[in-house]
């Protein structure tokens, strides 16, 4: 029933139009991200290398590259243009030339996400655990029963704040893609992501001089990866954790996520990942209409008795630690006692 209540919906959403995108909204997305590029440039080049104008250019250099992360996702998932071929084409562009990092690893983990989010084994976003943290509430206990400690768990709420968010892309991504596509002879992403860095050295090196140019590059990534970390861990690790259950597709979707209120600001700072659970189940629906279907997705939710859960940005933020929180505390339990 569940699903026949699906596939009537998505023939709503698509008789209404909700998967044709916008081009213009997609064009000002990419052009907010290229003048803020721009700007940065335009701070240490006319503003000089005082330590405000270097703070003012690595933030901005750092919202270059998130909103550049959330929009290779819109053409990663094939939502910006009708044809594949050039959501491929510009998927390269902004992810390699602008972020330097190749369309083929993205591809590669986001499916996979997708298919399985928050199953064990299936979904490569959770394969941090057991060796660095231990995750939901089954494989928690799971991981005690078996007497299995690779971390002291029980303070990953704490440690979370220096292995998650600060780390994520500077020391880990920032190596492991040229990695990724030297071993996949990815050789078309590999010049792409070569473009971005030199791009890179040729705007900032002869104004900064090596350690100063080092300096700000890190301090980007830095940036860039406490805003990503946040964002793409606050609708999936608060929810559902465990083996795949081969529940149909729709609960498994709803189960794994949760949604951001809805705002502007939101809106913006999150890409629209905020309507996380409206993604996973219309995945190459353009993120501009993820709000007019969430009512219907709503209802559907409370037709069918699965827990549409939506919160304020903060509390998303909040649920990530305390949810770590919680799954230490049973990991040690169980550890200890069983």
């Amino acid at each position: 029933s569940l699903v026949e209540d699906f596939r009537r919906l998505r023939a709503v959403v698509e008789g209404a139009g909700l998967l044709r995108p916008r081009p213009w909204f997609f064009a000002a997305v990419l052009a907010h991200i290229l003048v803020l590029d721009g700007l940065a440039y335009l701070t240490l080049r006319l503003g000089g290398t005082s330590w405000p104008a270097l703070t003012l250019t690595a933030l901005l250099l750092a919202t270059v590259q998130a909103q550049a992360g959330w929009l290779q996702h819109d053409f990663g998932h094939l939502s910006v243009f009708g044809t594949s071929r050039w959501n491929h084409l510009l998927h390269r562009f902004v992810i390699g030339h602008l972020k330097g990092a190749p369309a083929s690893w993205w591809n590669h983990l986001h499916f996979q996400h997708h298919a399985k989010p928050n199953c064990f084994r299936k979904d490569p976003d959770i394969n941090m655990h057991p060796l660095l943290f231990t995750l939901g509430k089954a494989l928690s206990i799971e991981l005690g029963v078996q007497k299995k400690k690779f971390m002291p768990y029980q303070h990953q709420h704490r440690y979370f704040f220096f292995l998650g968010p600060p780390a994520l892309i500077p020391l880990y991504f920032q190596w492991y893609v040229f990695f990724f596509a030297v071993k996949r002879r990815q050789w078309q992403d590999l010049l792409w992501m070569l473009s971005f860095y030199v791009r890179f050295t040729l705007c900032y090196l002869p104004l900064l001089g090596l350690p100063a140019f080092l300096g700000l590059f890190f301090v980007v990534r830095f940036l860039e990866s406490n805003w990503f970390v946040w964002v793409t861990q606050m609708n999936h690790i608060p929810m559902h954790i465990d083996r795949d259950q081969n529940r149909d597709w729709v609960t498994m979707q709803v189960q794994a996520t949760c949604n951001v209120d809805q705002s502007l600001f939101n809106d913006w700072f999150t890409g629209h990942l905020n309507f996380q659970i409206e993604h996973h189940l219309f995945p190459t629906m353009p993120r501009h209409n993820l709000f007019s279907v969430a009512p219907l997705v709503r209802s559907l939710c409370r037709r069918h008795g699965l827990q549409y859960s939506s919160k304020p940005l903060i509390t998303a933020f909040s649920d990530i630690v305390a949810s770590l929180k919680d799954s230490g505390e049973l990991w040690l339990d169980a550890y200890l006692h069983r």
